[in-house]
């Protein structure tokens, strides 16, 4: 597909555009000393010039000597609080005079855009489809939304230090199909995007955009900031190699690492709950003190709650460090087996978002060094 260039300046109208499509524009803005996704109305409500800094247990934003649009990492949310609802109705149950009523509650789905979806996110989305729309186990109020949805996807051209995508080949190049792909190019004065649909929607927006087509030269500068991200990553300490993780923590499911992270571990359950794959929820029934009305909710849940493996006699897994392995042997390894790709796109939220500071990468670099004593 030829690639276009849309000038910084005319970033409003691609917004315009999609939004004079029908869709509810979402996207990143600036918040609670955060850059969040929530509802975009204009151009003017994105982060630009911000970025944002991420290390262990710590995140904090701050102003870039640059106006770019899109130069952040990974936020605290991910897109899945839009498509795997956080808490939402399931069934009402009423008593009438003719026993009781039970309504299904099937909501209308949103047509919604995601504007600023990066490579990782994609990769997380495509993730969640496989385990919500494509397995035998559907997940109805998911699907719907996702099928409407209209994604603009965002090449990364800076990396946060707890960014480890290349590792887990999910980025920061777009890899995966989306409505319309863009790189945010910042030279000198030259602020452009380079631009390219990637669906008969994202032409249909294109079309209504004052793009020129792009010239060698702009083509090749924005490859060279995406590839700059990924010799960042790549030469940065969370780099790994992903190749062998499953056969490595099935060899070390005993390992002596576990205790050691279990010793940190608060089983708060951040990691999951910002995790852009993690989809386990449960279900909640309340009764009115009539008796006459009753709901069940479905609402998100992680493997680090006490009560996730509850059963008749006591909780499968009681300890944190039965939990840790849990969560970390499933996103690497047992997901393969189960969903045919791993669980972990690499987007850094469960390091940068843990309060004690728990790495990842660092609890696989420990597995492969007490692996090799």
């Amino acid at each position: 597909m030829q690639e276009s260039v849309l000038q910084a300046e005319d970033l409003d109208l691609l917004i315009q555009a999609i939004r004079g499509e029908g869709y509810q524009l979402l996207g990143p803005v600036l918040r609670d000393h955060a850059i969040v996704y929530d509802k975009v109305e204009s151009a003017a409500d994105l982060p630009r010039g911000w970025t944002d800094e991420q290390e262990k247990g710590t995140y904090r934003v701050k102003r870039r000597d640059d106006d770019a649009y899109f130069g952040y990492a990974a936020g605290p949310h991910s897109w899945k609080k839009f498509l795997q609802l956080p808490r939402r109705p399931v069934w009402r149950a009423q008593k009438g005079n003719h026993g009781v009523a039970i309504t299904e509650i099937v909501e209308e789905a949103p047509a919604m855009a995601f504007l600023g979806v990066r490579s990782c996110e994609l990769h997380a989305i495509a993730t969640q489809d496989r385990v919500f729309v494509d397995d035998k186990y559907r997940n109805d109020s998911y699907a719907n939304r996702r099928a409407k949805l209209f994604m603009v996807a965002v090449n990364c051209t800076s990396a946060a230090a707890t960014c480890f995508c290349t590792s887990m080949n999910t980025g920061p190049e777009i890899t995966l199909p989306s409505d319309l792909a863009m790189t945010e190019v910042i030279d000198g004065e030259a602020h452009y995007f380079l631009i390219k649909s990637g669906s008969s929607r994202g032409e249909r927006v294109l079309q209504q955009l004052p793009v020129k087509p792009a010239i060698k030269d702009q083509v090749q500068r924005a490859r060279n900031a995406v590839e700059r991200t990924a010799q960042q990553m790549a030469r940065g300490p969370r780099s790994f190699d992903s190749s062998d993780l499953k056969a490595l923590l099935y060899r070390n499911y005993e390992s002596p690492s576990w205790d050691q992270v279990a010793d940190r571990c608060l089983s708060c359950a951040n990691c999951t709950m910002a995790c852009p794959t993690c989809f386990c929820s449960t279900v909640e029934d309340t009764t009115d003190l009539s008796g006459d009305h009753a709901e069940r909710w479905e609402r998100w849940d992680s493997c680090f709650t006490g009560d996730f493996t509850y059963i008749s006699g006591g909780s499968v897994r009681a300890d944190t460090r039965s939990r840790y392995r849990q969560w970390m042997t499933h996103k690497l390894a047992t997901w393969h087996d189960q969903f045919g790709r791993s669980g972990c796109v690499g987007c850094g939220r469960c390091i940068a978002w843990c309060p004690v500071g728990i790495d990842l990468t660092e609890e696989v670099a420990r597995i492969r060094e007490l692996d090799k004593s």
